[in-house]
């Protein structure tokens, strides 16, 4: 299978900069003034990272055939959004501590997501429905180059596809805010205006995302080859790993260990760049 090397930045770099990082005879083929592509194997790929990790610079090896995907499928937080939704309602509960150490080992994938999320959802009893719109207003941010990977993605006929182990009431408004044609999330339960420390099920975890996934591509009717999934925590690895391409985005090391590419210091348009899209055609936001 033929390979394209991509090398993607959060900067501009240049030529000059690559001098003495990369094996003699390469033929460049700019992408963009912070991407960059050439032929070379996964092999070369994994060899070149340590050094180009030094400049953050990530390099990934992807295959030429269907290189440009149908289908972007995405996690929320801490992928589109910079934040764990949950860590920050529970911020203005004033249990934070208690929920960031729960939702930090469901991410690395040391506790079952499913019971971790009960557990958190159950220490925000008693908060007023009204504060995660402040929490939304205050804490929430998209993460650099969401809103231009998911609109060029569109821009391109592309599905794009919102699927979250958060909530509703957030995954609704950052669809709407960058652009994803759907949203799946959790819905957290109240009674008269006050969570009721309950979340509705079936819970949206694991095997939901996949599931998704598969149905997305069923409706579409494209393989799953045709998908490109990203996240960053252990609930995201099923769909990571079934998709044609799988990213980890500044991910957990159980995430970026199985999956097809990482990005670890560029923003989301990387995710464009590994498709062969030049930075010329990214969607105007």
């Amino acid at each position: 299978m033929t390979h394209v090397i991509v090398l993607t930045s959060a900067s501009e770099f240049s030529e000059a900069d690559l001098l003495g990082a990369l094996p003699g005879g390469v033929e460049l083929r700019w992408l963009g003034a912070r991407s960059v592509e050439f032929d070379g194997s996964p092999e070369q790929a994994q060899a070149l990272r340590p050094s180009l990790a030094r400049m953050r610079i990530d390099v990934n090896a992807v295959p030429v055939a269907g290189r440009e995907k149908a289908l972007l499928i995405a996690d929320m937080d801490s992928t589109i959004i910079e934040c764990e939704c949950i860590d920050e309602i529970a911020d203005f509960a004033g249990v934070k501590p208690q929920v960031a150490a729960i939702t930090e080992a469901a991410m690395r994938g040391e506790v079952d997501f499913e019971g971790a999320l009960k557990a958190r959802v159950g220490l925000l009893k008693g908060l007023p429905e009204t504060q995660l719109q402040q929490v939304f207003d205050e804490r929430v941010v998209l993460s650099k180059g969401a809103r231009t990977l998911v609109q060029t993605m569109n821009a391109l006929g592309a599905r794009t596809a919102l699927v979250s182990g958060g909530f509703t009431f957030f995954s609704g408004r950052v669809a709407e805010a960058t652009g994803f044609q759907s949203h799946q999330a959790n819905r957290l339960l109240a009674t008269s205006g006050t969570l009721n420390g309950e979340v509705a099920e079936p819970i949206l975890g694991r095997e939901a995302k996949l599931e998704a996934l598969r149905a997305i591509c069923a409706e579409r009717g494209i393989g799953l080859d045709a998908a490109l999934a990203v996240g960053d925590g252990a609930n995201d690895l099923a769909m990571i790993g079934a998709a044609g391409l799988g990213v980890a985005y500044r991910a957990k090391p159980v995430v970026a260990a199985e999956a097809d590419a990482q990005i670890n210091f560029s923003d989301l348009t990387a995710l464009l760049a590994l498709q062969g899209i030049r930075e010329d055609d990214y969607a105007a936001v």
